[in-house]
Parts: structure tokens; sequence; C-alpha cells
């Protein structure tokens, strides 16, 4: 039997803390070199095989002895690795520490294995493995027999960075790594605040470190890491992640300017394509323009998001023959983009795809409007249910040349709530105006929201107005043509969802309306299968037969439904 001698003075001064007598000798043994198995010879992998468990290993784990019974063996001992190498002699090598004697990797967790190690792709390569135990960092280890797996990989593409949502969605943009090396870069698309991570071509998803202060600092340890977050201005930012330093950074491009001559013209940011452009007039021929920002500012690990720590950047783009652009950030005169001929223009900067960025110059003027949203979003409307502020409440658009919003929302607000027409945006709102019912853009103080309960919440931006109705009391009119509030009555039975019953005599000429109280003007339309706050009249009854029906109103899933009793 193998057995190992420690020191308190060296040793277990730290680890056994109820042994204090001076000189003893407390010794721990058992530890022997593992026997460790594998069912595998051979593993071809494919993104195919990339979710599924492709490899397992289990190897024989000792129990220890002390020879103080009074005291316990930290979890600490004994330590135990498992190595995997390229090499027989593991002269390098990737760790994974594992106590319990099995350990398992998917088809994408050994293929990315198989890339750090620098197999070569498709190719069939031994991959060395063995499990080195040892009863503490200062102690001879043993090690285990070695296994040889052949392992085909497959190419991974290291170039893109995938941009995620907060909840690890694909956002649509990306980042490029020129040379596959970690460092991404690349422009996006941010609200503020924005809540982000970065996916690579292995499937490795990196965030912050999950601690105050390190806001620029990245881990992808999921276990505890947080996601990435913007500074508090919404815009365009020039994005860099260096897996290799920890880091990222963003720069905010709050405007670029189109100049020549005295002339002077801002282009409009459309951030969901992550384009810029402008229209311009041309009085000559040959006229040449730049295109520059003098107002940029960098972000990173020295400066966290305070604004006031931004460092003050330059930047100019150079067009190139074929239409691409790359930057200079040391000037704003870095390049012209010519126009031959005199006449009106549309200038558009294209910075989406972050392996090619491109202008186009397009005759004729483009009028830029402002879109509005399909949604206005109501953070802070439930977080006494929820337990946070989020964007998973909104109401719907009713009519964009009013720009009105109307929907029914279960309110249980702790400190009022905003109302924005971007998600995720949160400077960028509504608050309440001077008093209630009266909204102001970028107010001072959050919507007084009313007593929790189930609410219709509606809003009309042009005019900045609000309110709430409470949802008690529903009635359907339009059924055998009768329009009354007497007729078919619903009650609440649960949050969101109304009962009641109705008789039909005969199809409705009309359509039915579902009415929000005794009020002619609140009321909500569309299909059984879709409700719409005034939407047009629903016509699905008309295919039901006569007869009396258990009716059900569901707003929270937006359905009506009529069962036959």
């Amino acid at each position: 039997m193998k057995t190992k001698i420690f020191f308190i003075a060296a040793i277990f001064l730290a680890l056994f803390s109820a042994c204090e007598k001076d000189g003893e000798i407390l010794t721990v043994s058992g530890l022997n070199s593992s026997d460790l198995f594998t069912s595998e010879t051979d593993v071809v992998l494919s993104k195919l095989n990339a979710n599924t468990n492709v490899l397992a290993f289990n190897w024989d784990v000792d129990s220890l002895y002390i020879n103080d019974k009074s005291l316990s063996l930290p979890s600490s001992i004994p330590n135990i690795i498992l190595e995997v190498s390229d090499s027989i002699d593991f002269s390098s090598k990737i760790v994974y520490v594992n106590e319990s004697g099995i350990i398992q990797f998917t088809g994408a967790e050994l293929n990315t294995m198989a890339k750090n190690l620098g197999f070569e792709a498709y190719v069939s390569t031994p991959m060395f493995f063995r499990v080195k135990s040892a009863y503490g960092s200062n102690t001879d280890p043993f090690y285990s027999n070695v296994i040889i797996i052949n392992v085909t990989s497959y190419y991974i593409d290291m170039s893109i960075g995938f941009i995620l949502d907060k909840d690890k969605n694909d956002s649509g943009f990306k980042l490029y790594s020129q040379n596959s090396d970690g460092n991404y870069a690349g422009f996006v698309g941010a609200t503020a605040w924005n809540n982000w991570f970065i996916k690579e071509g292995d499937d490795a998803v990196w965030g912050n470190v999950g601690v105050d202060g390190n806001e620029f600092n990245i881990s992808n340890d999921v276990s505890s890491m947080w996601n990435f977050w913007y500074p508090g201005i919404g815009g365009c930012y020039y994005s860099t992640v260096s897996t290799g330093d920890k880091e990222w950074s963003a720069t905010l491009i709050p405007s670029l300017t189109i100049s020549y001559d005295t002339v002077l013209i801002d282009m409009t940011f459309d951030r969901a394509q992550v384009k810029w452009f402008a229209s311009l007039k041309t009085t000559t021929d040959n006229i040449s323009v730049k295109v520059s920002c003098d107002s940029a500012k960098l972000y990173n690990v020295s400066t966290g998001t305070d604004d006031a720590l931004a460092i003050n950047k330059t930047l100019g783009f150079i067009p190139a023959a074929d239409s691409t652009l790359s930057i200079d950030w040391n000037s704003t005169s870095a390049g012209n983009i010519t126009f031959d001929k005199a006449g009106d223009y549309t200038l558009t900067f294209y910075l989406a795809d972050p392996t090619h960025w491109t202008f186009e110059i397009k005759s004729g003027a483009t009028v830029v409007a402002d879109p509005i949203s399909k949604y206005l979003y109501l953070p802070g409307i439930d977080d006494g249910i929820s337990g946070s502020w989020t964007f998973d409440n909104y109401i719907d658009l009713i009519s964009e040349d009013d720009s009105t919003f109307g929907g029914a929302i279960n309110v249980n607000s702790l400190w009022g709530y905003t109302m924005s027409l971007i998600k995720d945006e949160w400077n960028e709102v509504y608050k309440m105006g001077n008093a209630e019912g009266a909204l102001e853009f970028k107010g001072a103080s959050n919507i007084i929201a009313p007593d929790s309960g189930f609410y219709l919440i509606e809003a009309d931006l042009k005019n900045l107005t609000y309110s709430h109705t409470l949802i008690d009391t529903i009635f359907i009119q339009g059924l055998n043509d009768v329009w009354d509030f007497e007729s078919v009555v619903l009650l609440s039975t649960e949050t969101g969802v109304y009962k009641g019953v109705a008789t039909i005599n005969s199809p409705s000429p009309w359509g039915i309306k579902i009415h929000i109280g005794k009020s002619w003007d609140r009321f909500f339309g569309g299909t059984f299968n879709s409700l719409v706050y005034k939407g047009t009249n629903i016509t699905d009854d008309q295919s039901l037969a006569v007869g009396t029906y258990n009716v059900t109103v569901d707003f929270i899933n937006k359905t009506c439904s009529f069962v036959a009793q």
C-alpha cells in the first residue's frame, strides 16, 4: 500500500485546524494508480453529433484513510484530473478536474479539444488520455494507464463571433476575426444598456466576469459569467472582443458627417440594419466628399461604462474602388467619395457585415421617416409578479397615423413604470407628465401604476396621454344582431380570463365585438384566435350553429371560444 506522510507545519495546519499538537505527524494513505477505461477506440465527429455524448471515461476512485480518526479529509484531497494530449509524453495537454470517476464529452466538446490541440480537420489523429491523482499539489502524482483514441474532427469556422441577446438567442449581429484568433470586431446597433453575449464557432459562449466592476473583462465560465452590456447611450458601436486578452471594448459613433467645401450633412443611423445614410445635392460635377466622426467615445476596461471617463476618438472612412470601406482611427480626412455629375443623391454605408463594409451611391434623395414600433413596451408594469423590470409586457399599435396603442395587461407594479417604443431601451422612454394621465418623453418620474389587477392600458403618443381601465366585466355585442350591455355578460374567473353564457338564435350579420365595461369606444375585434384592440368586427361566430354556448375570453392569450353546452 502506498502511504504519504505530511507535516502539520507544511500542509495540515491549513487543512485541519482542529489539530494543534506540536510535532504530531499525520498520515494519509490509500491512493493508487487508477485504471482508466473507455469503450471507444475511434470517434468520427460532425455537426450531427455535436450535442451528443460521443466519448466517456471511467476510473476507480480510491478510498483514503487518515491515522487520526478525529479528523476528516477535506474535499480537495485527493486531486484528480483527466489529462488530454496530442502526444504520448503529454508535453502539451488539456486538463479536466474531476473527482467523480466518470466524465463524458459531447461531439462539440471533443471537437473543440481537437482544435485546441492543433488537429487537422477530417484526418484521423491519435488523442491520448490519462488520469493523474495526487494527495496535493506538492506531492508525487500517480498516473493511470494511457488510452489512445483516434479522433476525426471537423472544421470549425472561428472567423465569426455570433452576438446573442440576453436570453442567448441569435440577435443577427456578428463580429469578425480576420485571423480566426479570438480577436473579433465589427459594428453593432445597440440600445442603451443593451445586454448580450458572444458565441464562437466552437460554441464557446463569452460574457462578462460575474463580479461588480468588471464591465469589460470577459469570461466563458457559464456558471458564473454575466451578460455584456453597452453603456447607457444607444446607437452605433464599433465593438471588439478579445478572448486571448479577456477584454472587450465599445466605441460609440454618435454621428457621421458628410463634408465637402463648407457643406456639412449629418447621416441618419438605422440601428436594426446597422447602416448610415443621407441625401445630398451636388451643384457641380466631380464633387468629392469625406465621411467622418470627431466625437466618438471609447469605453473599455479602463473607463467602464462611465461617460465622463470615455476616451475621445476620431475616425474617417476610407473608400476603395470596389465600393468597400475601411477605417482610419487617427484622421477625419481619410479618403474621398466622388460624385461624377451634379444632382441629387443618397449615400449609404452598410456596416452590418463585419467581413465586408460597403458604400452605395444612388440617384435621388431619400425621405427619412421615423418608423413607429408595432408595440409599446411597459417595463416596470409587473415587477411585483416577475421580480424585475422586463420588456415582456407591451400593448399593440392601433393607429400609426395617430400614434395610439392599447391592450390588456396584468398590472402589479411596485415603483411605477415607463413606456418604450424600443425593446430593451431604458433611456428613450415616456414617463409621467405634470399630472396623472399625461405623458412626457424622458420625463422626471415614472408613470404611477394603478392598484394590482387586470387593466386596459391605452396610450396616445401624439397627444401625450394615457389611461388605465380596470377590466372587471366585459360584454359581447352583435350576437343575434343585438347591441346592448345586457344580453351577454362575461365575468372574471381568473386573471385575464372572463366567462359567461350566450345563446345564438341566428348568425350575426355584422359580426361581434367584445366591449370593456359599458363603453362603446373600448372594444376588441379581430378573430377568435387573435383578438385585437379596436380591431375589425369578429365574424367567426357566423359559422356557429343555433344553440347555447359557454363563452370564454382569454386576454392573456388573445383568444375567444364558444363551446356548445
